[in-house]
Parts: structure tokens; sequence; C-alpha cells
């Protein structure tokens, strides 16, 4: 605590709080529950509660430094707020690193055997060719699903492709039998004029 300006923490409401770590707390706000652990602030367990979890993780982001202050003692505002800093910063690196590298992860899972299957097919129809012209690129982002349990599997994709005279979308069905993945069907469908073109399908 810091005696010299007279300010007290660790000592529930009879804490004396500073002016100066009043405000937003993105720690308590993003990590909520395990922020309240490291701070013993054990309020922030009504986060397991449905319902009253969506308030909280608003409460918690406005009042997380003065509970925190009340609940735990500092050797001084300094330290008070260097901790705090440093939840800020685990939330940085939430959102702007491990957040990308998991998205990024998923669509590439996503963009497997099955989507490359797909698209070489798409590729090659003359009906999806004369839609939207040549040569044709994917957009980034592939969503879907694709699960796998040993050699078997399933996937459902939807992406988009792009060509010369416009954009449609790709919809998969595939399915994977002795570790080999399969089409059961490809469709391209042209959002604008309503086209539907089934590029493959194992009916035909």
């Amino acid at each position: 605590m810091s005696e010299d300006v007279g300010y007290v923490s660790g000592m529930g409401k009879k804490s004396t709080i500073p002016p100066e770590i009043k405000g937003w707390n993105w720690g308590a706000f993003c990590f909520n529950w395990i922020w309240g652990i490291g701070n013993s602030t054990y309020i922030a367990l009504l986060m397991f509660i449905p319902f009253v979890n969506i308030i909280m993780i608003f409460a918690l982001g406005a009042k997380g430094n003065e509970w925190a202050w009340q609940n735990r003692i500092w050797r001084d505002v300094e330290h008070f707020k260097a901790v705090q800093k440093k939840w800020r910063n685990a939330v940085l690196v939430l959102l702007f690193v491990i957040f990308p590298l998991f998205f990024v992860g998923i669509v590439n899972a996503l963009k497997g055997d099955a989507f490359d299957l797909s698209l070489a097919k798409i590729q090659k129809d003359t009906n999806v060719i004369e839609l939207i012209g040549t040569p044709m690129e994917t957009g980034f982002w592939v969503t879907g699903s694709v699960s796998t349990s040993g050699p078997s599997g399933e996937a459902e994709l939807q992406y988009t492709i792009s060509g010369p005279k416009g954009d449609a979308e790709a919809y998969v069905i595939a399915y994977k039998k002795m570790e080999q993945w399969y089409l059961f069907e490809v469709v391209v469908f042209d959002e604008v004029t309503k086209q539907r073109i089934q590029v493959f399908t194992t009916t035909k």
C-alpha cells in the first residue's frame, strides 16, 4: 500500500480507492473469472451463472479496478497499475496474435483435400467457366465443417469463387473413406442470377 498519500488497499469497502485507478479494466472484461481469481475478486465467478454473466462481464470492465484494489493488498498505486497493465497486454496478445492464428488454423484445416477436389472440379466445369470466366480465384475464407474419425470423415464447405465475369458461391459435401476423400456433391450458385450449377453429384 502507499502510506504517504493515505491510500489503503485490501480492506474491502473500507479501502481508500485512489482516483487515478478508476476507469475501464480490459483484463477484467476479457478474462473475467480468470482475472477475478488472479486479483482476489471472486465475484467474477458469477460468470458461470447463465444470464448473470452477461451483466457481469460489463460490471467487471467498469468496476474491476475498484474491486481489485479493495480485495487485494497492493504495495502502492504503481504496483497496481503495473499488474493491471500486464492483464491488458495479455488481452492485446489474445486479440492480435492468438485469435488470428486460431482463425487461420481453422481456415487452413477447411482448405484440405475435400476443398482441393471440389475446386479442381469447378475450374473444369464449362458452365461455371461461362458463368464467371477464367482464371478463377477463391477468397481467403472458407466456412463449414470438417470432421474425421480415424480413416473416415465428412466435410461440408462453402466458399466464394471469383472470375472476370463475377462471383459465385460453391457448396461442397464430401466424405472420407479408407483415408481417401471423395466428393458427394458440388454446387455453384450465383446469388445475382439465381443460377444453380450442379458441378458434381454421385447421383449422376
